[in-house]
């Protein structure tokens, strides 16, 4: 069974910063699209960033360019997001999913293509 599995959330102030791990298992797989997607209260769900894994292709949203870092170990089936500069609007639910039939491409931010969703890792930030 294909599992996703998010930690590393957690309470900062603005400026600081956190990790985020999304480890999978399950699948064998080593090239295919994980992406991170974020849910704040009352929001839309949205894609933040995204990495083919076994390439050097990211994708990432305009809000989080040159703050957030996406990044795996292909070895352990590991995706990674380095949060820097934290701000009170990335306060949110972070969602890692998978997307095991293709890389991301640019249509990575549509949430309609993953059918494996990890459980989530709240990340609050205060001002």
């Amino acid at each position: 069974q294909v599992q996703l599995a998010e930690s590393g959330g957690g309470s900062v102030q603005a400026g600081g910063s956190l990790r985020l791990s999304c480890a999978g298992s399950g699948y064998s797989s080593r090239f295919n699209c994980m992406v991170w997607f974020r849910q704040g209260p009352g929001k839309e769900r949205e894609g933040v960033a995204a990495k083919t894994t076994g390439t050097s292709y990211t994708g990432y949203a305009d809000s989080v360019k040159g703050r957030f870092t996406v990044s795996q170990d292909n070895n352990k089936n590991t995706l990674y997001l380095q949060m820097n500069s934290l701000k009170p609007e990335d306060t949110a639910m972070y969602y890692c999913a998978l997307d095991l039939a293709r890389g991301c491409g640019s249509t990575w931010s549509d949430s309609s293509r993953y059918n494996v969703w990890g459980q989530g890792t709240q990340v609050t930030v205060s001002s």
